[in-house]
């Protein structure tokens, strides 16, 4: 299995309430991600790519693997910070 997805990074919890408060309101996922995200993938909207199983920490692949495609995931945290996680893909 492999999956695509773009995320947002953030350290603050409330700056990931807020963001995905804007996500529920109609703002653009990419936008959005080149706005407040702390990775180096706000560059490309937030894209990930595709990957497979183990790439991803697992807290970030359990989201992305229980998502549909085009959903957008609660904050996860992991040990680098807040995701706000956007399937994009999904393929065998």
């Amino acid at each position: 299995m492999m999956w695509r997805a773009s995320h947002i990074l953030v350290k603050d919890p409330q700056l990931a309430t807020r963001i995905l408060k804007e996500l529920k309101d109609g703002e653009d996922f990419k936008i959005l991600a080149k706005k407040y995200s702390t990775c180096p993938s706000k560059k490309k909207g937030g894209d990930l790519g595709w990957f497979g199983p183990n790439a991803m920490v697992q807290a970030f692949e359990n989201s992305v693997r229980t998502l549909t495609v085009g959903k957008i995931s609660k904050p996860i945290r992991t040990q680098f910070g807040l995701h706000i996680i956007k399937k994009t893909g999904q393929r065998n």
